[in-house]
């Protein structure tokens, strides 16, 4: 069975955005998907992350994948990289690896990325990644995308006017990630 973990970010929570219709989807193909919610913007901390994802982590396999949006990345990248055994893929949507320049995000994020990632340990740990971003986030530049995308060897897949990948922009359901999470069950 194929393991599915579905990460929000800042200001963010497992019913917002199309994680709903994502979990739903993946589960109708009979993976078992996992939301978990996590302490934002209050008590926001790496840390206080890992205490609610080390329940999750006797589920992380070889046929795990994991989903983040926006913060999302950076705290999978955290996990991925502290594993000692692979999972199969990661998909990183409107990801970053720096401070944003936005003072109500950059304070609360700033534990899960000022630190140098060793991205030679995260590649062994996950030999597929997937990076997608919009032509037009309003927080998340492009070049925040390509960053995370070239210390992953990837590309980034670019989607036209998707905005942050939230409701705000639309987006309720996001057919492109299911198509690309699909072969990989």
């Amino acid at each position: 069975m194929t393991n599915i973990f579905i990460i929000h970010g800042a200001y963010g929570g497992p019913e917002e955005n199309w994680f709903s219709w994502l979990k739903s989807e993946l589960e109708k193909l009979d993976c078992r998907v996992f939301v978990p919610k996590f302490p934002t913007p209050e008590n926001q901390s790496l840390e206080n992350w890992h205490k609610i994802f080390n329940y999750y982590n006797q589920y992380l396999n070889k046929n795990s994948i994991v989903v983040g949006h926006s913060l999302g990345p950076a705290f999978l990248l955290n996990i991925i990289e502290e594993l000692d055994k692979p999972i199969k893929a990661a998909f990183f949507v409107s990801g970053f690896l720096d401070l944003l320049g936005t003072p109500d995000f950059d304070s609360i994020n700033k534990t899960f990325i000022e630190k140098s990632f060793d991205f030679q340990k995260i590649k062994q740990n996950c030999p597929k990644f997937f990076v997608f971003h919009s032509d037009n986030d309003p927080y998340v530049s492009l070049e925040k995308a390509k960053k995370l995308a070239k210390n992953l060897g990837v590309d980034v897949i670019l989607v036209k006017n998707a905005g942050h990948f939230n409701e705000k922009a639309g987006y309720f359901k996001f057919d492109l990630i299911l198509e690309k999470i699909k072969p990989l069950m």
